[in-house]
């Protein structure tokens, strides 16, 4: 390439030299310039990029979030829908995830004051309507609505298994349900009730009865 530049600035010389028209000589002379400042620069080499090998070692995945849970908040409800509120101060409203089922809710709040929280409950006591539910944020505070399925009023926000029923389909002997039964009635019951199963257990090993809840009121 430099030789071929060399032979072009020769042959454009003899035509300068040649050349009377002032137009045809600045022509020319622009053009030798610029070849002799093309002679000048370093011809670039081109760099073959290496080609990345394998080397079969597994590069670590991102470490999954970590959220603090927040399990304390207060709630209140009408006739149609839940109000949960959930105390958190400098939520971005566009850093939060909400997930609504037909019996459950998870919202999680990413990247406040460089952290992450988490508000869930698996298993309410109702069902809702998810498509309806919402996340409104406030300053302190974020307000979870809950959009009833069925108008009325809910006893509890968690669903709680009752644990004075008895299993009834339970192959055991069929003393034993209710034996059951009565070990929670005394755990959660009041002094008389306490003495009155007792005295119904105390009856019912000396053989006065067969019956464990005769006697009980």
């Amino acid at each position: 390439m430099a030789e071929e530049i060399a032979l072009d600035l020769e042959e454009l010389r003899q035509l300068q030299s040649l050349a009377k028209r002032p137009r045809v000589v600045s022509l020319i002379s622009s053009e030798i310039r610029n070849l002799e400042k093309l002679s000048k620069d370093p011809v670039p080499v081109p760099v073959s990029t290496p080609t990345p090998i394998s080397t079969g070692v597994k590069v670590p995945s991102t470490p999954a979030l970590k959220y603090v849970t927040l399990g304390s908040f207060s709630w209140d409800q009408d006739n149609d829908k839940v109000k949960i509120y959930v105390s958190l101060e400098g939520i971005d409203e566009e850093k939060v995830q909400a997930e609504f089922g037909k019996m459950s809710f998870d919202v999680k709040f990413h990247d406040v004051q460089g952290k992450s929280y988490r508000t869930a409950i698996p298993k309410l006591n109702q069902e809702i309507v998810p498509e309806k539910c919402k996340v409104v944020v406030k300053p302190k505070r974020a307000i979870i609505t809950l959009f009833k399925a069925s108008k009325g009023n809910w006893l509890d926000l968690q669903y709680k298994e009752d644990k004075l029923k008895p299993n009834l389909d339970d192959k055991r002997d069929p003393m034993a349900g209710i034996m059951d039964l009565m070990k929670n009635m005394y755990e959660e019951g009041d002094e008389d009730m306490k003495r009155t199963i007792a005295k119904a257990w105390t009856d019912a090993r000396s053989g006065k009865t067969a019956d464990p809840l005769k006697g009980y009121p």
